[in-house]
């Protein structure tokens, strides 16, 4: 598929993976040797991290770097970020995110999202909402905190993009998401959500350019073309499983920060229950 989407003259790249910088057994040189056999780009979005991108960068790889990073917002949505510069990208992390992580390095961190997008509009960056509808249960999508009322619906204003085709979501959450983003005349993004090494280049985005500032700037015109298929239910356990191990250490800071991200719904459960 990626020699096919190259003679089009189009760039194919995964704008969403994971490596063991944050909760992924996945080197980064692995990734990037996978990549070059693809013939894809990389956009390595660790969560609320830099170091796997840091290292990538200076490995020099063929692969086209689109330097991203996954931010875990404290009201619940995932934000991607990338940056046309590693410097930028890591002069972003030091001076808001760093400072804002918690004990529990993969979870949420101390800002919400209206304050991430706010500080991300200093650099050049296109800021993109994972999984946009949500996981499963959790605040985990931009559109299921503004159907819950606990963000508002003018944050669609200050997105670059939605990511229309995750790897670990359904068919159904993707076609709502693509939905979404025409509804909203966003940008279209996508990668695997991939935490192991075979998963790479499940999904990938594709834009005509050859920088990665054309790449930024195809995704901000709504110029890209999104290839991918979601992973099969059993897949999606054994990455869930080989996840978990990475999370367990970081148990009760998870809990706390799910439980702060639920409380605004769950308050208005019970205010609808009382007047009802």
């Amino acid at each position: 598929m990626p020699e096919t989407i190259r003679r089009l003259g189009l760039l194919p790249a995964d704008l969403h993976f994971h490596t063991r910088y944050s909760d992924s057994a996945t080197r980064v040189r692995d990734a990037l040797k996978l990549a070059a056999r693809q013939g894809i780009g990389l956009a390595i979005t660790d969560h609320n991290e830099v170091g796997g991108v840091i290292e990538a960068a200076r490995q020099k790889s063929r692969v086209p770097l689109i330097p991203g990073i996954e931010v875990s917002a404290n009201d619940g949505p995932h934000i991607l970020l990338y940056f046309s510069a590693v410097p930028d990208l890591v002069d972003f992390y030091r001076l808001h995110v760093e400072k804002n992580r918690r004990s529990g390095p993969f979870t949420a961190i101390r800002l919400d999202t209206a304050a991430i997008l706010e500080a991300s509009e200093g650099y050049p960056c296109v800021a993109a909402e994972a999984h946009p509808c949500g996981y499963a249960f959790l605040n985990r999508g931009v559109q299921r905190c503004v159907a819950g009322e606990c963000i508002d619906k003018g944050v669609f204003s200050r997105l670059d993009a939605l990511e229309v085709i995750c790897g670990g979501m359904t068919r159904s959450h993707n076609q709502k998401a693509a939905e979404l983003a025409a509804a909203h005349s966003l940008g279209r993004t996508g990668g695997t959500d991939g935490h192991l090494l075979h998963e790479l280049g499940g999904v990938v985005t594709c834009a005509e350019a050859d920088t990665v500032e054309g790449f930024l700037e195809a995704i901000r015109r709504r110029e890209t073309v999104v290839i991918g298929h979601e992973r099969p239910l059993v897949e999606k356990a054994v990455m869930g499983t080989a996840v978990l191990p990475h999370h367990l250490p970081y148990a009760i800071p998870i809990l706390q920060a799910r439980w702060e991200q639920n409380l605004p719904r769950i308050k208005k459960f019970v205010r609808a229950r009382l007047n009802g």
